[in-house]
């Protein structure tokens, strides 16, 4: 198990260390040390907790993947999870709604960090379109499929597998919700969230396009005898689902901390352990020993984009976002459990009776 988290550990001491030392520079006391220290943790902790699901899903995609593929998921990617998502995403938003350059964003961020919160936190409405959109759409596909045999509950999922058979339902289901929901904004947010939804849906569309069309590249080199599996589509899909997967957790940084350094030290931690948990889960074959942990992942994801879409007019706490998805992806372990139990592997019996 150890050596799944290694990377983690040792990324987490720098990050620590980085935090005692920034905090020192910045209060110069033992106690504003300790408190920022804190800050670090528990946000990291959250982070880590509230994202479960997103490694069972990117598990799930990573498991198509070879291992040279995976290896630059945990690497480079991991650049784009904490550099792209954490530092640059709340700095991006901050200059295009304040009309700023770059290194007058920074300094902002640095030196006024109460301006910079609110200006992040102005732009929730179009974040929630877009994310709530695009990983609603994530959860949409995988329940509305014809071929799924598999099903957990199966009063609903077999329904929507039935329906799958109509062209583009889930994109028509997701137009009418963005739409009802657009109802409840006054109406200059509501074309705000509107346009963001309709983005998360090209978005989505995108790059499972672009996934489509390298995946028939590949096939069209192995009908001439060379084998090559890039894996590029998956990468690019995985880090589009996992920026998505992090919209909330920035803007809900902002309730612990409104600095920028501790919130990416705090979320950083977070990503890093995602990733790795990412990499155990498909090393160890975790999402093909329990049956239907996979299917309570992507039901965590349906209901964490339908919460990113209502928090465009109610308030959501993260808690209650992060319980649904643990409750979920608990509930649907148990079940698997149960299930072998009930069903057990004839090889297994075979070996145990030897």
């Amino acid at each position: 198990m150890l050596r799944y988290y290694k990377g983690s550990i040792v990324f987490t001491l720098v990050c620590l260390a980085l935090a005692v030392w920034y905090g020192w520079e910045l209060t110069g006391t033992a106690s504003g040390t300790l408190s920022m220290l804190w800050i670090v943790i528990v946000l990291s902790v959250l982070e880590i907790s509230l994202s479960f699901d997103n490694a069972v899903v990117n598990a799930t995609v990573l498991d198509e993947m070879d291992k040279v593929w995976q290896r630059r998921f945990l690497t480079w990617g991991m650049v784009f999870a904490v550099f792209g998502m954490r530092i640059v995403f709340p700095l991006a938003i901050v200059a295009i709604a304040a009309g700023l350059g770059p290194l007058e964003t920074i300094h902002l961020s640095l030196n006024d960090p109460v301006r910079y919160e609110e200006i992040v936190s102005s732009a929730h409405v179009g974040i929630a379109g877009f994310g709530g959109a695009f990983l609603a759409m994530v959860g949409l596909k995988f329940f509305f499929d014809a071929d799924k045999d598999v099903h957990w509950i199966s009063v609903v999922e077999e329904k929507l597998a039935k329906f799958s058979r109509i062209e583009a339902v889930e994109i028509a289901f997701l137009l009418v919700t963005l739409y009802f929901i657009s109802l409840l904004l006054p109406e200059e947010d509501a074309l705000t969230f509107l346009t963001a939804g309709l983005l998360g849906l090209v978005t989505f569309i995108g790059v499972e396009a672009v996934g489509k069309i390298l995946e028939l590249k590949e096939e069209a080199r192995a009908a001439t005898g060379v084998v090559v599996r890039s894996g590029l589509g998956g990468f690019i899909y995985l880090n589009v689902l996992d920026a998505s997967f992090s919209f909330d957790g920035v803007i809900g940084a902002f309730a612990l901390s409104n600095n920028m350094i501790v919130i990416a030290l705090g979320l950083s931690i977070g990503a890093m352990f995602v990733r790795s948990m990412t990499i155990m889960l498909v090393q160890k074959g975790t999402l093909s020993e329990y049956r239907y942990l996979e299917h309570g992942a992507f039901w965590a994801i349906i209901a964490l984009g339908a919460i990113m879409l209502l928090s465009a007019h109610f308030h959501i706490p993260e808690t209650i976002t992060g319980l649904i998805g643990a409750t979920l992806i608990g509930i649907s372990l148990w079940w698997s459990v149960r299930h072998n139990r009930s069903h057990p592997d004839p090889i297994e019996e075979a070996l145990r009776g030897d």
